[in-house]
This record gives C-alpha cells, structure tokens and sequence, in this order.
C-alpha cells in the first residue's frame, strides 16, 4: 500500500518560490516520462486500475507499475502498487507494440493484469513528463513536481509517508507560514492527463482561482 500526502500549488511562481525555500535541503532532480496502458475494452481504467511504464531518462531507468483501489481524501492518498523494473530498450518496444508487455512470462504486475482483470490487449494511452525535484526535510523525502501536459502544466508536492496526518501538518504549517498558496489534490495526474485540462484551484492563502476539472473523474 503506498501512502502519500499530495498538495497541488497554484502556479510556477508558487512552484519557484517553494524550490527556492527548500533549496538547502536539496538532494537529486529526476526527469520523468510516463506512458499509460488499457485493457483493449478498458478493463482496468474500468475497474480504478492504472498500467504505467515510467522511464527515469536521467538515470537510464524504467519501471513498470501497477496501482489499483485508490482512495484519496483531504490531500492523503491510498492506493496498492506493484513496481518492478524493466530495461529501457524493452519499455521503448513495448510503447511501439503494447502486446510485447502481455508476453512477459516473469511478470507478475503482468500476470495480474491478465488473471485479475481479463486483460488479453493492451492498447497505448500516451502520457506526460514529470520535472521532479525532491529534497530531505524534516526527515521527509518531500517531492516537488513540474507536471508537464499537452495543454499545459501544474505544480504538485508528494510526500510518501508512514503516518500521513502528521506529516501533512507539518507541510500544510511550512506553506502557510511561507505565504504559499495551496489546495489539497483531488485526482491524480492520470486524470488529468484523461480529462485534457489542468485543475482548479481556489488557495486558502491567496484565494486566486485556477481552471477546474471535475473530481467525478475519480482518482485515476
């Protein structure tokens, strides 16, 4: 189960200002692509289910997950996920043919998509990069990311923890006590990605007012 506090900030100056804040803390900058995958008749986005090949281009890095029964609530996010990793060459081939996935034999993200959910094609979504900046504070691995879309980009802040109510005050108290507005996420970066529009936002802090997706997209 991966439990992660997510916050959403309004704009890049919000995004800058936080960089900036947290730069003595500074550890690593990944750049991210992630490319999304369904079930032929969409089988798992049917059943809140999400496929993902993340290439991690700074590092020659790709991992395959499986994240599925998501709940996200007053900016805690709960979903069970599945990573293993898989060679570059072979995740850029399986972008160009999505059957190569179903044909790992030593896969279980993969084995569970075809037993659990019926999955016997896949079809390729597409997808987004990712900027993302991750520094240690306060004993957190706090990551903030650059969300790069089609149609345009919005700012998030994730936080991967083991009591997620505490740790949430401790960054909601950092942003306010900074004057950096802030909203807690309602759907992931999937949905927006699938909507085709980036979020409204209305920051307790500044009040300011951004585009809007609606939250009965669900999570993913």
């Amino acid at each position: 189960m991966e439990v992660e506090v997510k916050v959403r900030l309004p704009d890049s100056t919000s995004h800058q200002k936080l960089s900036t804040l947290l730069s003595p803390f500074y550890t690593k900058t990944l750049l991210q692509e992630n490319v999304f995958f369904d079930g032929s008749d969409s089988q798992l986005s049917s059943n809140l289910a999400v496929l993902r090949l993340r290439f991690i281009t700074t590092a020659d890095h790709c991992v395959l997950s499986l994240k599925a029964k998501p709940v996200i609530s007053q900016g805690i996010s709960r979903a069970q996920e599945l990573e293993e990793p898989m060679d570059p060459t072979l995740g850029r081939a399986c972008i160009a043919e999505p059957w190569r996935l179903l044909s790992l034999t030593d896969s279980a993200i993969v084995e569970r998509v075809k037993q659990e959910f019926g999955v016997s094609g896949l079809v390729c979504l597409g997808g987004f990069r990712n900027v993302r900046s991750v520094y240690d504070w306060q004993g957190l691995k706090i990551e903030v990311d650059e969300t790069n879309f089609d149609f345009g980009t919005c700012y998030e802040v994730e936080c991967e923890t083991a009591d997620p109510e505490r740790d949430k005050k401790l960054i909601e108290r950092f942003l306010e006590e900074n004057g950096i507005g802030f909203e807690y996420s309602q759907v992931s970066k999937f949905a927006v990605f699938r909507s085709g529009k980036l979020p409204f936002l209305v920051c307790p802090t500044s009040g300011k007012k951004k585009k809007k997706i609606s939250s009965s997209l669900g999570y993913f």
